[in-house]
């Protein structure tokens, strides 16, 4: 079973205006894994993952060339719901953003606008995912404070939270941990692991070693193209290309 593929892209490429950022990225992402991509800043790892759930619709000016399938659905297609889209393709970002509100309500905002009303059926979810996002214990006598009285990793597990509330199939992670101090990281590195038996996680991040510990298969992109995608321990201590060597050894980036 484990190896269904549950997203992938093909040939996809990514303009902003005559600006190329992306091109002929080819991946399969595998259902209940971690996928890391890796590589400098600014060569299009973020901007890929925005293509996943159409993020960067919300930029005027971009194109979008090539597939990328959710499971047997373009994504790209005019057809499809973009709302539904991102409850199905989750994301947490790099800078923790909790809304202005109650802990309690961070989290059920989202059910209510997806239409669900009975309070008892919101407060058991609120529950559950404050639990997968480990962050229960810490809140739950707190659920009505302001979650902008959290700490920063505590905000950032509240965001995942808030994104598995919906019951997402895959989470994006831009960089979910650069923001936060180490022990704050570990936390969400062991989320990470915990998570990825219940869904398919992808996740940009410039920390190799996080990369290392945290993902099933890892992609190097440099200068919007990818460079080399494998196993990660296989990427790590038998990369193919010199240039993914010399990546992860330091030598440039």
């Amino acid at each position: 079973m484990g190896h269904n593929i549950k997203m992938h892209t093909k040939g996809l490429d990514f303009f902003y205006g005559d600006f190329q950022a992306l091109e002929n990225i080819s991946i399969e992402f595998i259902e209940n894994r971690v996928t890391a991509l890796i590589g400098p800043s600014g060569c299009g790892k973020s901007t890929y993952l925005r293509c996943l759930n159409r993020m960067n619709d919300l930029i005027p000016g971009i194109r979008v060339n090539g597939l990328a399938m959710l499971e047997q659905e373009d994504i790209y297609e005019s057809s499809v719901d973009v709302v539904s889209l991102r409850r199905r393709v989750g994301m947490v970002f790099q800078k923790p953003n909790p809304f202005p509100k109650t802990i309690f309500e961070n989290i059920a905002y989202g059910l209510r606008v997806n239409g669900l009303k009975d309070k008892a059926k919101i407060t058991t979810i609120v529950e559950k995912s404050l639990k997968q996002a480990a962050i229960w214990d810490e809140v739950k006598e707190r659920l009505n404070e302001s979650a902008l009285g959290l700490s920063g990793g505590q905000q950032q597990r509240l965001c995942i939270a808030r994104a598995l509330a919906v019951d997402p199939e895959v989470l994006l992670m831009d960089e979910p941990a650069s923001a936060l101090d180490p022990i704050a990281t570990q936390k969400i590195e062991e989320l990470i692991s915990f998570l990825s038996s219940q869904l398919t996680i992808i996740i940009v991040t410039h920390n190799m070693q996080q990369a290392a510990r945290v993902s099933d298969k890892t992609a190097f992109f440099y200068m919007g193209k990818l460079i080399e995608m494998n196993d990660t321990d296989t990427l790590f201590t038998r990369p193919e290309l010199k240039q993914t060597e010399d990546y992860i050894t330091g030598r440039f980036g």
